[in-house]
């Protein structure tokens, strides 16, 4: 059954795809648990589309912003694709998740937003990979060039097995590469990140103005 349902979302555009056991999710903090949203949720589907490498070589100003953007709404695509099509083989129940926007929680202050479920971390326990110093997904094959999105259902499925961690240790680059100091060993502080990454240029286009740490990472295209 795993390996039917990876198929559907592989012959629908995705690259990888993943699944995690609700029982994997009791350190989820309260509200952001998959069981928040639906309570009868016993596993998580987790499932990520590459963008292209280019994207990694221009200024990340209007073409990067525009086709990370088209990734996301292609997950989107496929998220409600597939739980119609998975619905239908099973006779069970799917909830598709917005792979970014909109979510719920914001901290104006701290200008930190939380999407309903957190797709990196779903896709750590699904298997997919791990997260780096600069909280971005690094898969073995795809390195950071991965978005995500993720799908609750109640099928009762087994989780698949931990990714390899291949995020360089005592690697730093992100870290002292940050135009504005926003990462460090601890994490990432939002605002700072925010305020300098996402703004809109003179004709009021929102625009992508950093994205250093995907492109300066020696694993952003994963594992040579």
């Amino acid at each position: 059954m795993k390996d039917k349902i990876k198929k559907v979302f592989i012959n629908l555009g995705a690259e990888v795809c993943g699944i995690a056991n609700i029982d994997l999710f009791t350190d989820a903090p309260k509200g952001f648990r998959p069981t928040d949203i639906y309570s009868s949720c016993k596993s998580v589907i987790v499932f990520a589309k590459k963008i292209p490498k280019g994207l990694a070589y221009v200024s990340p100003r209007i073409t990067y912003k525009h086709f990370n953007d088209v990734s996301l709404i292609e997950l989107d695509r496929i998220a409600y694709a597939a739980a119609n099509e998975i619905e239908k083989m099973y006779n069970v129940i799917t909830v598709p998740i917005p792979s970014d926007v909109p979510y719920e929680y914001w901290d104006e202050e701290n200008m930190e937003g939380r999407g309903i479920v957190s797709m990196k971390h779903a896709a750590v326990l699904a298997g997919i990979g791990s997260i780096g110093k600069s909280s971005l997904l690094l898969n073995a094959e795809y390195g950071n060039m991965l978005n995500i999105s993720a799908f609750l259902t109640n099928l009762d499925l087994p989780s698949d097995a931990p990714a390899e961690n291949i995020c360089i240790e005592g690697c730093r680059l992100c870290i002292d590469n940050c135009p504005v100091k926003a990462i460090n060993e601890y994490g990432v502080n939002q605002k700072l990140c925010r305020q300098n990454a996402y703004i809109s240029n003179d004709r009021g286009f929102d625009v992508t103005n950093c994205n250093k740490c995907r492109t300066i990472c020696p694993m952003a295209f994963g594992k040579k």
